[in-house]
């Protein structure tokens, strides 16, 4: 699918080991690198552009900034970084890898821009974020973001009591089906020759959801450039303004293959995520990862308040190496004397 690139101007990089580097410029990352560089810690961001929600008129369920649109919330996000010493650097990432550690076995990381850049940080903040997969279903690709949506708690309240057509891909879409029949009592769920047991078929009826078994061909655009309806196999067309389907989620993890951080699959082949603990941890050392990598579900509020998080644990990892690294020569100093 095409993305709007909104990256900020590439800025110059700060040279030696900075504190930590944020991969990925969206919320999580923004908000991870903001509360690193509040506790005066050297701090790069590289932002590859392309956020998840780039098509989306506005960000919605984000108190106080309902309705915001995207590039403008990134857009104050990377000042208010900016503001407390942060760099923000467009730019993407070729390879991030471990180094030689520190003679206190401090963490030690390499990354590499496809610029070629480098950088050096003692910490690694993964927030890459996710991509969305559309089943293979002509016409569908072009929509996504306007015509095509699929989150009713991001979209529903934009689509309310417009005719919506939900297309099956999975078990997961009979629950996606009855979130949007919230919003609209025009619903019709196309089951794509997936599996639809009784009991969900009397509960859809009882809801007044039209089920269509017959295959589907297209989605067809209107004269007005909007969604004129779905084109099943036997030529009939079902008016419909609004597409609803769930995505394959697949974080994004090109150039990271190095970390060797863990990953797992979502149920029902839905997608692939960073496995984390706590507050972002991963396996390896002096690596967190936050947002939609980890969490596919998260809304730009949740991905902003794990970024968060994980950047606040960053810093006390690095208090606490800081401390050992003083300490020792502190040691040192002593028995010298």
């Amino acid at each position: 699918m095409t993305r709007t690139n909104t990256a900020p101007a590439a800025e110059e990089l700060p040279g030696g080991t900075v504190d930590a580097v944020v991969i990925g410029g969206g919320a999580a990352g923004l908000n991870g690198a903001l509360m690193l560089a509040r506790s005066r810690r050297s701090v790069v961001v590289v932002d590859s552009g392309g956020p998840r929600n780039a098509p989306a008129a506005g960000v919605h369920g984000l108190l106080a900034l309902d309705g915001t649109p995207p590039a403008e919330l990134l857009a104050r996000g990377r000042a208010e970084v900016r503001r407390y010493g942060g760099t923000v650097r467009a730019g993407e990432v070729v390879r991030a890898a471990a180094s030689e550690p520190s003679a206190e076995g401090d963490p030690r990381f390499t990354v590499t821009l496809a610029d070629g850049a480098t950088l050096h940080a003692r910490r690694l903040l993964v927030a890459t974020g996710l991509r969305d997969v559309l089943p293979e279903v002509p016409g569908l690709a072009e929509h996504w973001g306007q015509g095509v949506v699929h989150c009713p708690y991001c979209h529903g309240w934009e689509v309310r009591d417009e005719p919506v057509g939900v297309l099956a891909v999975g078990p997961a879409s009979v629950h996606h089906a009855l979130l949007f029949r919230q919003l609209t009592a025009d619903l019709v769920y196309f089951t794509r020759n997936t599996a639809l047991d009784p009991d969900t078929r009397a509960r859809f009826a009882a809801r007044g959801i039209r089920i269509v078994d017959t295959p589907v061909d297209r989605v067809v655009t209107a004269g007005n450039g909007g969604i004129a309806g779905v084109r099943l196999t036997d030529g009939q067309l079902v008016p419909r303004r609004v597409v609803a389907v769930a995505t394959s989620m697949r974080a994004r993890g090109e150039g990271l293959e190095a970390l060797g951080l863990p990953m797992r699959d979502l149920p029902d082949g839905m997608g692939r995520h960073f496995v984390t603990g706590p507050a972002g941890a991963t396996e390896v050392a002096g690596v967190r990862v936050a947002g939609n990598a980890t969490d596919p579900a998260a809304q730009v509020g949740a991905s902003a308040a794990a970024g968060a998080l994980a950047g606040a644990h960053l810093n006390a990892e690095l208090v606490a190496a800081d401390t050992d690294a003083a300490l020792a020569t502190a040691h040192r100093d002593t028995s010298v004397r």
